[in-house]
């Protein structure tokens, strides 16, 4: 029986992976709005209600597309930080930040559709489920870690910034409970736009905002990353005396090092 049981979960795995892999496909054909159950079946060669027996909704299928393509980049995240750390263990917090920030953006640049299911327009009639919060929370949650690392090794400094308004620091202090208690408010508050920010960049290159605008694009990334880093607290001065640290490029694409400060 468990022979049996093992092969009908192997079918049902492939089955699964050849749905997602469709409707990935028709994402990039017609964008998230587009993606019709009944178009994947008829691609597959299956019947609609055999599909409905995976799938049972289009909403079903899109956050199951979700959660990989949120899995997919905070993988990525991760385990550029986890080699860097392998390879310099004492790299410097600026590095650990525009390493976790370039992993990020080179996996959008090289899934520009899953990319743009988790951060372009939100699909009509379509409302996330609580199941995707924490794959979505992966990268954000990597680079508070990076603060905080640095905040145990006494190289997170003051963000830059004017005070917290009344309203910021009330969800700056309830973020900084859920998160990382140890650190202080305004850090959480920096990290949170930083967050924000690194994705507007990559948002800009990714949809072609960047077109005729800037070329040198692996550096000027690297460049706006170890700025984010400055403007969270990241020190960039007197712990980079011995000089730059080369940073892990992704596959395909050149290795960079930021300059010593």
């Amino acid at each position: 029986m468990s022979a049996i049981r093992g092969a009908r979960e192997r079918a049902r795995a492939e089955i699964t992976a050849a749905i997602k892999e469709e409707a990935a496909r028709q994402l990039g054909a017609h964008g998230p709005a587009g993606l019709s159950l009944r178009a994947v079946a008829r691609e597959l060669g299956m019947a609609s209600s055999a599909l409905y027996r995976y799938f049972p909704s289009r909403d079903d299928l899109l956050t199951a597309l979700i959660i990989d393509a949120y899995n997919a980049i905070g993988a990525d995240a991760e385990e550029a930080l986890a080699a860097l750390d392998a390879r310099l263990p004492a790299a410097r917090p600026v590095d650990r930040w525009v390493t976790v920030c370039r992993a990020a953006r080179d996996w959008a640049v090289g899934h520009p559709y899953e990319y743009a299911l988790i951060y372009g327009s939100p699909v009509p009639g379509y409302s996330a489920p609580a199941d995707t919060v924490g794959p979505a929370s992966r990268v954000g949650l990597t680079l508070v870690s990076v603060a905080r690392d640095a905040h145990a090794a006494g190289l997170l400094g003051e963000p830059a910034g004017r005070p917290l308004a009344g309203p910021v620091r009330a969800d700056a202090g309830r973020l900084a409970a859920e998160l990382a208690p140890e650190l202080p408010i305004r850090a959480i508050a920096a990290l949170i736009a930083a967050w924000a920010q690194v994705f507007g960049i990559v948002s800009f290159e990714v949809f072609g905002q960047f077109n005729q605008v800037v070329e040198a694009r692996d550096e000027f990334f690297d460049q706006a990353a170890a700025a984010l880093a400055e403007q969270v607290g990241l020190r960039t001065g007197a712990d980079a005396a011995d000089g730059p640290i080369p940073l892990t490029a992704a596959a395909g694409t050149p290795g960079g090092v930021l300059p010593a400060e």
